[in-house]
Protein backbone atom coordinates (compact mmCIF):
# COMPACT_ATOMS: atom_id res chain seq x y z
CA UNK A 1 0.00 0.00 0.00
CA UNK A 2 1.21 3.60 -0.97
CA UNK A 3 1.76 5.68 1.74
CA UNK A 4 -0.61 9.07 1.37
CA UNK A 5 1.40 12.55 1.37
CA UNK A 6 -1.56 14.66 2.00
CA UNK A 7 -1.95 16.12 -1.86
CA UNK A 8 -4.21 15.17 -3.82
CA UNK A 9 -3.26 13.09 -6.71
CA UNK A 10 -4.78 12.15 -10.02
CA UNK A 11 -8.40 11.35 -9.11
CA UNK A 12 -7.96 11.75 -5.24
CA UNK A 13 -8.89 13.87 -2.36
CA UNK A 14 -6.83 14.75 0.48
CA UNK A 15 -7.27 12.07 2.86
CA UNK A 16 -8.87 14.54 5.87
CA UNK A 17 -7.58 12.06 9.03
CA UNK A 18 -3.81 12.00 7.94
CA UNK A 19 -2.58 14.59 10.38
CA UNK A 20 -0.04 15.69 7.84
CA UNK A 21 -3.16 16.10 5.28
CA UNK A 22 -3.39 20.30 4.18
CA UNK A 23 -7.11 19.54 4.51
CA UNK A 24 -7.12 19.34 8.08
CA UNK A 25 -4.77 21.85 8.94
CA UNK A 26 -7.20 24.38 7.70
CA UNK A 27 -9.74 23.06 8.69
CA UNK A 28 -8.64 22.75 12.05
CA UNK A 29 -8.41 27.05 11.78
CA UNK A 30 -11.51 27.53 10.41
CA UNK A 31 -13.26 25.65 12.44
CA UNK A 32 -12.46 27.67 15.17
CA UNK A 33 -15.57 29.65 16.78
CA UNK A 34 -13.37 32.69 16.72
CA UNK A 35 -12.89 32.57 13.10
CA UNK A 36 -16.95 31.82 12.22
CA UNK A 37 -17.27 35.05 14.00
CA UNK A 38 -14.82 37.56 12.72
CA UNK A 39 -15.83 36.55 8.82
CA UNK A 40 -19.46 37.02 10.10
CA UNK A 41 -18.83 40.10 11.18
CA UNK A 42 -16.40 41.24 8.03
CA UNK A 43 -19.08 39.87 5.88
CA UNK A 44 -20.70 43.34 5.96
CA UNK A 45 -19.21 45.68 3.03
CA UNK A 46 -16.74 47.79 4.31
CA UNK A 47 -13.73 47.52 6.29
CA UNK A 48 -13.49 47.62 10.11
CA UNK A 49 -10.93 48.54 12.60
CA UNK A 50 -9.60 46.34 15.33
CA UNK A 51 -11.78 48.07 18.04
CA UNK A 52 -14.78 48.16 16.16
CA UNK A 53 -14.18 44.18 14.91
CA UNK A 54 -13.68 43.52 19.12
CA UNK A 55 -16.84 45.44 20.20
CA UNK A 56 -19.17 43.11 17.66
CA UNK A 57 -17.62 40.06 19.02
CA UNK A 58 -18.53 40.11 22.47
CA UNK A 59 -16.10 37.60 24.88
CA UNK A 60 -13.15 37.97 22.29
CA UNK A 61 -10.06 39.05 23.87
CA UNK A 62 -7.79 41.25 22.94
CA UNK A 63 -4.97 38.45 22.36
CA UNK A 64 -7.19 35.92 20.28
CA UNK A 65 -8.52 38.82 17.91
CA UNK A 66 -5.49 39.75 17.27
CA UNK A 67 -4.15 35.94 16.51
CA UNK A 68 -7.61 34.96 14.75
CA UNK A 69 -6.78 38.29 12.07
CA UNK A 70 -3.02 37.27 11.94
CA UNK A 71 -3.99 33.89 11.15
CA UNK A 72 -7.12 34.56 8.33
CA UNK A 73 -4.57 37.37 7.13
CA UNK A 74 -1.67 34.27 6.66
CA UNK A 75 -4.50 32.41 4.56
CA UNK A 76 -5.30 35.45 2.57
CA UNK A 77 -8.89 35.50 3.75
CA UNK A 78 -8.86 38.56 5.55
CA UNK A 79 -6.75 42.19 3.99
CA UNK A 80 -4.96 43.95 6.49
CA UNK A 81 -5.15 47.61 5.44
CA UNK A 82 -2.47 49.72 7.43
CA UNK A 83 -2.72 54.02 7.74
CA UNK A 84 0.50 55.55 8.47
CA UNK A 85 -0.84 58.00 11.17
CA UNK A 86 0.33 58.09 14.81
CA UNK A 87 -0.89 55.97 16.01
CA UNK A 88 -1.48 53.75 12.77
CA UNK A 89 -4.88 52.96 11.81
CA UNK A 90 -5.44 49.28 11.28
CA UNK A 91 -8.32 48.47 9.15
CA UNK A 92 -9.86 44.70 7.80
CA UNK A 93 -12.11 43.26 5.36
CA UNK A 94 -12.67 40.04 3.93
CA UNK A 95 -10.84 39.02 0.49
CA UNK A 96 -13.00 37.54 -2.16
CA UNK A 97 -11.47 34.41 -1.09
CA UNK A 98 -12.77 35.25 2.15
CA UNK A 99 -16.17 36.21 1.40
CA UNK A 100 -16.45 33.09 -0.32
CA UNK A 101 -15.54 30.79 3.20
CA UNK A 102 -18.99 33.03 4.45
CA UNK A 103 -21.18 30.99 2.53
CA UNK A 104 -20.63 27.69 4.25
CA UNK A 105 -19.72 28.74 7.57
CA UNK A 106 -23.71 31.25 7.21
CA UNK A 107 -24.72 27.25 6.70
CA UNK A 108 -23.09 25.80 9.08
CA UNK A 109 -24.17 28.50 11.95
CA UNK A 110 -27.63 28.22 10.73
CA UNK A 111 -27.72 24.47 10.82
CA UNK A 112 -26.56 24.81 14.63
CA UNK A 113 -28.88 27.42 15.73
CA UNK A 114 -31.83 25.08 13.97
CA UNK A 115 -30.79 21.93 15.87
CA UNK A 116 -29.52 23.41 19.30
CA UNK A 117 -32.63 22.30 21.23
CA UNK A 118 -31.72 18.41 19.84
CA UNK A 119 -28.20 19.05 20.74
CA UNK A 120 -28.68 20.18 24.20
CA UNK A 121 -31.88 17.35 24.72
CA UNK A 122 -28.99 14.85 23.85
CA UNK A 123 -26.40 15.96 26.16
CA UNK A 124 -28.67 16.58 29.15
CA UNK A 125 -30.00 13.03 28.21
CA UNK A 126 -25.95 11.31 28.00
CA UNK A 127 -24.76 9.69 30.67
CA UNK A 128 -22.88 11.29 33.58
CA UNK A 129 -24.04 14.77 32.69
CA UNK A 130 -25.94 15.49 35.99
Amino acid sequence: MQEHDGRPGPGRRHVQLDPACPTRKLLDRIGAKWTSMVVEVLAAPGELRFSELRGRIPGVSQKMLSTTLQNLVADGLVARRVEHTVPPRVSYRLTPLGDSLEVPLAALREWAERHMVEIDAARTAAPGSG
